[in-house]
């Protein structure tokens, strides 16, 4: 099962950043927003970013010519027949992925892939309302996309082995490192990752110390890119308290958001999106 061609469902911060991906792994991507306005967004992202990537020696430009020619944009469903994969990137909400997951087996053959893309919301759940679930998988991708290696393949109850053998094969051309794991609460990386972030808040709201420092002490002592804080910030601050929110539900008080993250949610500091989170990003104002 060889993967060519992607629809790519869904434009915003995950996105187009995964059809960037899938269109460095040579496939033509199509990219579907119900938003035009953010499809063409997500679409000037790319470019924008293969531009940036050329003009620091990253890339070269035919490459990043030819990464751009496969990608384009489409205005329904229907007008990326033909694929053979479809990855649905909408926002961390089982009724709104559950949705477009039903709304695709409809359409598409039943030999076409489709893949939700969640940090944790539970894939079997999100494809039971489909009548092909044996061509359903997870894909965690993490933020962002191109720049992370880390994708999550998650089996949900019916997933053939044939459909997890091609897509791992796929994003394994595509540079990525794709790690299967079974459909339970939080998969690998975000149950453990979220309690790293958590915990982070915890301390900044039990006063132990600053943002700068709580961050600094965590990327200089555990070597780690980022701090928790600003890793909050990037993904952004609702989505983390989802996330939280459904693992404590289903896994215990051991998950329960700190107030601190609850309270700013609902200030709108939401992270780098919003310019204001645990740290003030100007150039969003």
């Amino acid at each position: 099962m060889n993967i060519k061609k992607v629809l790519v469902v869904g434009c915003g911060q995950m996105g187009h950043g995964i059809a960037q991906v899938c269109a460095t792994g040579g496939a033509q991507v199509f990219m579907y927003d119900v938003s035009k306005a953010n499809a063409e967004r997500g679409l000037a992202k790319i470019k924008d970013s293969l531009t940036r990537s050329v003009e620091k020696g990253k890339l070269d430009a035919a490459k990043a010519k030819a990464i751009g020619d496969r990608l384009s944009l489409v205005d329904s469903y229907e007008a990326a027949q033909g694929v053979d994969l479809c990855i649905e990137a909408a926002i961390e909400n089982i009724d709104v992925k559950r949705k477009i997951a039903t709304d695709l087996d409809a359409i598409m053959a039943p030999n076409v892939i489709l893949a939700t893309t969640t940090s944790a919301l539970p894939i079997t759940e999100v494809t039971n309302k489909t009548k092909h679930p044996e061509r359903t998988i997870g894909t965690h991708f993490h933020h962002p996309p191109v720049v992370m290696r880390l994708v999550e393949i998650v089996n949900g109850y019916y997933t053939k082995p044939e459909v997890t053998k091609a897509v791992i094969e796929f994003l394994a051309g595509a540079g990525k490192v794709p790690v299967p794991c079974k459909d339970y609460p939080g998969f690998v990386s975000s149950r453990i990752g979220i309690q790293m972030i958590n915990e982070g808040i915890h301390t900044l709201y039990e006063g132990v110390s600053s943002p700068e420092n709580i961050d600094a002490a965590c990327e200089h002592g555990f070597n780690w890119p980022m701090g928790p804080l600003r890793l909050a910030d990037l993904i952004g601050l609702e989505t983390i308290l989802v996330i939280l929110d459904d693992l404590a539900a289903k896994m215990g008080p051991r998950f329960l958001p700190s107030p601190l993250l609850r309270q700013m949610v609902a200030a709108g500091r939401l992270g780098q999106k919003a310019g204001k989170g645990f740290y003030e990003y100007a150039s969003k104002r």
